[in-house]
C-alpha cells in the first residue's frame, strides 16, 4: 500500500511514486495535497521490464452513449451521471514484456513448493496468489505474434486480476483493474462524443488498430495517436478487462439514483464467471465496436471452447475472440481500502473459486506467497 502524506514540505524522497512537490513545465499533471500527479515510470522488480502510467484527473461525466448516437446499442444506456476521482492510467495495454514475467512464476512457484520453501498456509494466504498454468495451446495464443511490445491476450478476467494483485504486492503500489466507469472516462478524455477524437470514425486509422488496419493481430502497443489524456489504445488493439459483470439492460438498475453515482463503489461484482465486461473494441472488430460507450459481454463457453480440461482453465481463453481479450492497469490516486481491493484482485464469483481450488487440488496450478521479497528470492533459486 502507499502511504499518502499531506504535508506541502515534504522532500522529494517522501513523495509516494507519481507524486511530484512541483507542477511539471510540460506534459499531463493533477493537483493533489502533496503537489502534482505526474507521470512515471514502474521497473517490475527483479526484471528489466517497466511500463508508464499517466495521471488522469478527476471529474464527473455522462456515462452511456446518447439514444441518438449513430451505432448504439441498447445496453449502452440509459445514460447517467458518475464521478470518477483522480487516478492513475496504464499508457499502454499490458505488453507480452510484462505479462509473460507473471506467466514464470508457474514453474518458480513449483519450484518452491517442491523445496518446501515459501510455503502457503491459512495464515498467509492473503498475500498468496496463482500463476497461470502453461499455454495448452501456444500456437493459437501466439499465432499473431508474441513480441515483447504487443499486447498480451487471450487471459482471463481472473489472470488479469492476480496479476495486478502480483505487481502490486511486489511493488508496494496498488494496481488493479478499472471499474467499467473508469475506463469510460480514461477513453473518453473530456469529450462526450462517440470516440475520443469526434463522431466520425473518418480518422480512425490515425487512432487504433481494428479489423481494416490489423489483418495480422495487434501492432505494439502507443503505436497510434494517444487521446487527450495521453493514453494510447483506448479505441482497438484489444478490448480491455474491467471488474464488471454485464447485465443486458445496461445501466437501467441506476436510473433512479439521485446525484452522481462514485465510479468505484458502483461496481456490480460479477456473481458467475461470465459475462463480464470488456471495454475498447479489438483489432478483430469494426469501427462502430470501438465507441467510447460500446460494451463486450465476455462468453466463458464459447471463449474456451476448445479447452479438454475440466474443469476448464480459470487463466486461459482457448477460442476467438479471445486473441482481442486484454487488459491495462489503473492505479487510485487514494488507495483502495482493504476490503475492497480484495475484490478487486480476487474472483468474486463462486464457479471461479471453485475451478480454481480444483486445479490447485489435483496440482494444475501455481500458487505462492507474493511480497518484495520474491524477486530476490527467485534470483537466488535460478543461481
Amino acid at each position: 500500500m502507499i502511504a499518502i502524506t499531506n504535508a506541502f514540505s515534504a522532500s522529494a524522497a517522501d513523495l509516494p511514486p507519481g507524486i511530484a512537490k512541483d507542477k511539471p513545465e510540460t506534459g499531463p499533471s493533477v493537483k493533489v495535497p502533496e503537489g502534482y500527479m505526474v507521470p512515471y515510470t514502474v521497473a517490475i522488480p527483479g526484471t528489466e521490464v517497466s511500463f508508464e502510467m499517466i495521471p488522469v484527473p478527476g471529474g464527473t461525466y455522462k456515462m452511456g452513449s446518447p439514444e441518438d448516437e449513430e451505432d448504439r446499442g441498447d445496453d449502452e444506456g440509459p445514460q447517467i451521471e458518475v464521478t470518477v476521482d483522480p487516478l492513475w492510467v496504464g499508457k499502454t495495454e499490458v505488453s507480452w514484456a510484462e505479462y509473460k514475467e507473471y506467466m514464470r512464476l508457474y514453474l518458480i512457484f513449483k519450484e518452491f513448493e517442491a523445496d518446501g520453501e515459501r510455503q502457503v498456509n491459512d495464515s498467509n494466504r492473503p498475500d498468496a496468489i496463482t500463476a497461470p498454468t502453461e499455454l495448452y495451446d501456444p500456437s493459437f495464443t501466439f499465432e499473431y505474434g508474441e513480441e515483447p511490445e504487443q499486447p498480451a491476450v487471450t487471459m482471463t478476467q481472473y489472470s488479469a486480476q492476480q496479476y495486478s494483485k502480483w505487481l502490486s504486492l511486489i511493488t508496494d503500489q496498488q494496481f488493479r483493474l478499472p471499474t467499467e466507469a473508469e475506463w469510460e472516462w480514461a477513453a473518453r478524455a473530456g469529450t462526450t462524443t462517440a470516440y475520443s477524437w469526434g463522431d466520425s470514425p473518418d480518422e480512425i486509422d490515425d487512432h487504433a488498430w481494428y479489423f481494416d488496419n490489423a489483418d495480422e493481430g495487434a501492432p505494439p502497443v502507443g503505436s497510434k495517436k494517444p487521446n487527450a489524456f495521453g493514453l494510447h489504445d483506448m479505441h482497438g488493439s484489444v478490448a480491455e478487462w474491467t471488474v464488471n459483470r454485464y447485465d443486458e439492460d445496461g445501466y437501467a438498475s441506476y436510473a433512479k439514483a439521485k446525484g452522481p453515482l462514485n465510479a468505484t463503489e458502483m461496481v456490480r461484482w460479477p456473481e458467475t464467471s461470465s459475462p463480464c465486461v470488456m471495454r475498447g473494441g479489438s483489432w478483430e472488430m469494426d469501427p462502430e465496436q470501438l465507441r467510447s460507450a460500446a460494451r463486450l459481454a465476455s462468453d466463458d463457453e464459447e471463449w474456451k471452447e476448445e479447452d479438454p480440461n475440466f474443469p476448464k482453465s480459470p487463466w486461459w481463453f482457448t477460442s476467438d475472440p479471445a486473441r482481442g481479450v486484454g487488459f491495462r492497469l489503473f492505479r487510485s490516486y487514494k488507495p483502495l481500502g482493504k476490503e475492497m481491493i480484495v475484490k478487486f484482485w480476487e474472483p468474486n464469483a463462486q464457479d471461479v473459486k471453485e475451478d480454481i481450488q480444483s486445479r490447485l487440488i489435483g496440482g494444475r496450478g501455481g500458487l505462492g506467497l507474493v511480497d518484495k521479497s520474491l524477486p530476490e528470492a527467485i534470483k537466488n533459486q535460478e543461481e
